[in-house]
């Protein structure tokens, strides 16, 4: 049953989805699914597999969930056959919750005190609209806690409004106009304009709310969480009290009269309110997937930027009055010695930090420099130039390296050393390797993405976590180099297992090959099935191992090589012989053309990263400050953040301008992803500079 609404919710054959789900069920990740078991899943991508879990999960949820309404109703003794079945067969979430709303427990309300009182058959007698004398009947009811016929009858209507609020209709008309034509509207908190001036924007704001961009609507609701706007969403009351006649009130019943009341009362007394709360709701929902998505896809990006590979570097922390923490690295990201120098003011120690810099860069071999694009980055730069030392110079972006050098894992690498080298040695290793590095810090601290820190966090986490676990996997990571936090993210490992490779390489000295993880504590054939594909053993004993072959197809490849008539490295070496082999010769039922296919592109790509080297760049020397700025400027920059309206540029001015979505390109842009990525070079053109809000507007038209 769950196979099938996947399969129809994504379009795909059902055999392939349960393929997927079998695989997931039996511990499988999506990374190891994904490349090496492309058969049963008809080649599915990542994110094709990733939604098939992720519905599936919820699929899962929503039984569960059921199963809880089945129960609670079967306590009550109102469980009917009919109404078993209809929860049984029903898969929407929302339509569950409405069948349920009549029979869940509530907190006391009107409706259940006019029940106390026994009017509810009185209630029944005016919602079936059939009897003559309501005031004849509500007399009926009179008692110490009814004394009046109006009093029996408000009751009644108490009780009206309630059923209004709970019927399935009645709530499927509201949510159509909610969600058709709601208008969400914000307005300042009376006494807040002064405090909430940044957002002014939204002091007096009216919007569909279908319509609304996910980046608005996160503003207002920031606004609203902060205290300086007041935030609703509304409807035609007239329209959909209307409706709620046509559907609930017979037109020339004798109780009509009290029927449109209760109907109106239901409406704007609880269905409205509630209805409103599960707008706002969904439309957080796709605000915050919306945002998810937007910060995801920049995090891909980050990490799978440009390494510089294994080089020595010189990375330097920049810093004015405390000057600049300089360190330098080994080609394996190992601090080999620090220091400080003031260059800039208030020291202006110029001399003594050139000094400094030009014996390191002799000393240590120094082959670039990894600059911190923070405060007084820019300066440094300058700086280093002009000493024209013949290392390149990188700027590399240093969000969230102040996080990682106050973090546990900066105390277990660096026990002897404070937060100020831990930082500066960040940045270095960022250069060398982005992933490896960029791995050991919380992503949501990276400071890539829009409104982060509005959005769900245990889902933001979640989907930023299957970022990383992605980009680890897909570049793979070297055995007896790698570190415990990146072998924390290979599919199959996890924390502990983890821990345990490092131990045990500590102990027993380099891995010689893939097989050996056996030997790691409570590492099992599922773990190592799970990794070993992932996992690379440069110079080991088994030449597959150096690639991303899995070993449960190293006889294929054996065999290629036998039939070629060389040996295994032979074949391995030799681009043009392995391109005589036929692979449909080599198809077995485990192994069909796309593993074949896969194991070739491994062969051909062994050991190599598959992310390009990073380049060198640098900012307009003209251009210090925003004060540099003029209008027409054709300044080189770097993408430094993508959001769903635009992308952000550094220019070297100490405050990123804005290239909106509608000044990326000279053709229309669905996407800023579409045109740019992060840590890109650009050319922009600057537009306008807001001097008093420190904005600046930037194109890419034409440029």
């Amino acid at each position: 049953m769950l196979v099938n609404i996947i399969a129809k919710e994504f379009g795909l054959q059902p055999a392939k989805v349960k393929n997927t789900v079998e695989l997931l069920d039996g511990g499988a990740t999506v990374p190891f699914i994904a490349r090496y078991r492309k058969e049963a899943t008809g080649s599915m991508d990542e994110v094709a597999i990733g939604g098939i879990k992720d519905m599936y999960e919820k699929l899962k949820a929503l039984q569960q969930r059921k199963a809880t309404v089945i129960s609670t109703i079967e306590e009550l003794g109102k469980l009917t056959p009919e109404l078993k079945k209809r929860i049984d067969d029903c898969f929407d979430a929302v339509e569950l919750e409405d069948i349920y709303l009549p029979f869940k427990p509530k907190r006391r309300t009107r409706a259940t005190i006019a029940k106390e009182r026994g009017l509810e058959p009185l209630a029944d007698y005016i919602y079936l609209q059939q009897g003559s004398d309501v005031k004849g009947r509500a007399r009926t009811f009179i008692n110490k806690d009814v004394p009046t016929a109006d009093d029996a009858i408000a009751g009644a209507c108490d009780i009206i409004a309630e059923r209004v609020s709970e019927d399935e209709g009645a709530r499927n008309i509201v949510r159509r106009l909610f969600s058709r034509f709601g208008i969400l509207s914000s307005k300042v908190v009376k006494g807040k304009e002064a405090d909430g001036i940044k957002y002014s924007d939204y002091y007096e704001w009216q919007e569909s709310v279908a319509r609304i961009s996910s980046h608005r609507l996160l503003a207002i609701m920031r606004g609203e969480d902060e205290g300086f706007l007041r935030v609703s969403i509304a409807v035609d009351a007239e329209e959909a009290t209307a409706q709620l006649n046509r559907r609930l009130v017979k037109r020339f019943s004798p109780s009509r009269e009290y029927m449109e009341t209760a109907v109106a009362d239901g409406y704007k007394r609880l269905l409205a309110p509630s209805i409103e709360n599960e707008t706002r709701a969904a439309a957080k929902v796709r605000a915050d997937d919306e945002a998810i998505a937007v910060f995801a896809e920049n995090l891909r990006q980050l990490l799978m930027s440009s390494p510089l590979g294994q080089k020595r570097v010189l990375a330097i922390d920049p810093g004015f009055r405390t000057g600049c923490k300089v360190v330098v690295l080994d080609s394996q990201g190992n601090l080999v010695y620090h220091t400080v120098i003031y260059p800039h003011q208030p020291h202006n120690d110029r001399e003594s930090a050139a000094r400094i810099v030009v014996s390191l860069v002799q000393d240590y071999s120094i082959e670039a420099f990894a600059i911190g694009n923070g405060t007084a980055g820019r300066e440094t730069e300058d700086f280093v130039r002009k000493l024209d030392t013949g290392a390149e110079i990188f700027s590399v972006n240093e969000d969230g390296a102040s996080v990682y050098s106050a973090s546990p894992v900066a105390r277990e690498e660096f026990p002897n050393e404070d937060v100020t080298v831990r930082g500066a040695v960040s940045i270095g290793r960022r250069l060398i390797d982005p992933l490896s590095e960029l791995v050991k810090i919380e992503p949501r601290s990276i400071g890539v993405g829009q409104y982060q820190h509005s959005v769900d966090q245990a889902k933001l986490k979640e989907r930023l976590d299957v970022v990383v676990e992605s980009c680890v996997n897909w570049v793979g990571v070297n055995l007896n180099t790698a570190t415990k936090q990146i072998l924390t993210h290979i599919s199959g490992l996890g924390p502990a297992l983890a821990e345990n490779i490092v131990k045990y390489r500590a102990k027993n000295g380099d891995f010689r090959n893939r097989k050996q993880l056996l030997k790691v504590p409570r590492l099992g054939n599922k773990a190592f099935e799970q990794a070993a594909g992932f996992l690379r053993v440069v110079g080991g004993d088994e030449p597959l191992d150096n690639t991303a072959v899995h070993p449960e197809s190293y006889g294929v490849v054996v065999r290629m090589a036998k039939d070629m008539g060389v040996s295994l490295e032979q074949f391995i070496s030799d681009a043009e012989l392995r391109k005589k082999v036929q692979l449909q010769n080599y198809v077995t039922e485990k192994a069909g053309m796309p593993t074949l296919t896969d194991i070739m592109d491994s062969l051909n790509k062994r050991g190599l990263d598959p992310r390009e080297q990073a380049k060198a760049f640098s900012f307009d020397p003209n251009v210090h400050e925003l004060e540099d700025l003029r209008t027409g400027m054709v300044l080189p920059g770097l993408v430094s953040n993508i959001t769903a309206f635009g992308a952000f540029v550094n220019i070297g001015v100490h405050q990123d301008g804005l290239v909106h979505i509608s000044q990326l390109a000279d053709k229309f842009v669905s996407s800023p992803n579409d045109v740019v990525k992060l840590g890109q070079q650009v050319m922009v053109r600057v537009v306008e500079v807001d001097m008093k809000r420190r904005r600046i507007s930037l194109s890419m038209k034409g440029v």
